[in-house]
């Protein structure tokens, strides 16, 4: 578990194919190895990867057949900036929110554009995606716990702050560029408790009218 606050930014030292999968190795940048064990967990660009080996400046990670095609881990080079996040613990403040590291799939930036200090982005989710981003509601860009700030349709905007462009590989995102999108969990989970059987009227479970009762829709 993650909370999108990034951590540092690392770069892809090495990649290494292996058939279907990818093992690659990341330099770490400033993040701390200290604590990090074998077997241990780091968002890499959003991707939740089991450290297999370890050094001082960097770690390698598998990255199955699977997440290679929800992620853009397919057309990643060495040398590639990513951002980085060790998993969190019982004492670890919740900054952003509750990220899994379980890419859903992703999204393309379709206009940047300077608003002030700040910079904004809008990007395109799939549709199988979209309904589950709201207008500030939370979702994780790369690993990056963010706020949406306006929905139209499948595209959604985001106001990027000059302190989390500093810690993050967001500024070198361009129109056309493709990102790892990580939706809310709560999201998911409703949406699966009104498809379960509980969900009907009689039983008391979730339903629509409990959900506009309790603030969660209007």
């Amino acid at each position: 578990m993650f909370t999108g606050i990034i951590e540092s930014v690392g770069h892809i030292r090495a990649i290494e194919r292996r058939g279907d999968d990818i093992r690659l190795t990341v330099a770490v940048g400033k993040l701390d190895m200290t604590d990090v064990k074998l077997g241990d967990s780091i968002a890499t660009n959003g991707v939740c990867l089991t450290v297999v080996a370890q050094s001082v400046d960097s770690y390698t990670a598998d990255v199955s057949a699977e997440t290679v095609t929800l992620t853009g881990f397919d057309t990643y080079q060495v040398g590639r900036a990513v951002n980085l996040e060790k998993a969190v613990t019982p004492s670890t403040r919740l900054g952003g929110h509750l990220v899994s590291g379980h890419i859903d799939g992703q999204a393309r930036v379709v206009e940047v554009h300077p608003r002030g200090k700040a910079t904004e982005y809008w990007l395109e989710a799939p549709a199988e995606l979209s309904r589950y981003i709201a207008h500030k509601g939370s979702i994780a860009i790369d690993g990056v716990s963010l706020t949406v700030n306006e929905v139209q349709g499948h595209r959604f905007r985001l106001t990027i702050v000059p302190h989390t462009s500093g810690e993050t590989t967001l500024p070198l995102l361009n129109a056309g560029d493709c990102v790892n999108l990580e939706v809310d969990q709560i999201a998911r989970y409703l949406e699966r408790l009104m498809q379960a059987p509980t969900a009907a009227p009689s039983s008391g479970g979730v339903t629509m009218e409990l959900l506009a009762k309790s603030g969660f829709i209007r």
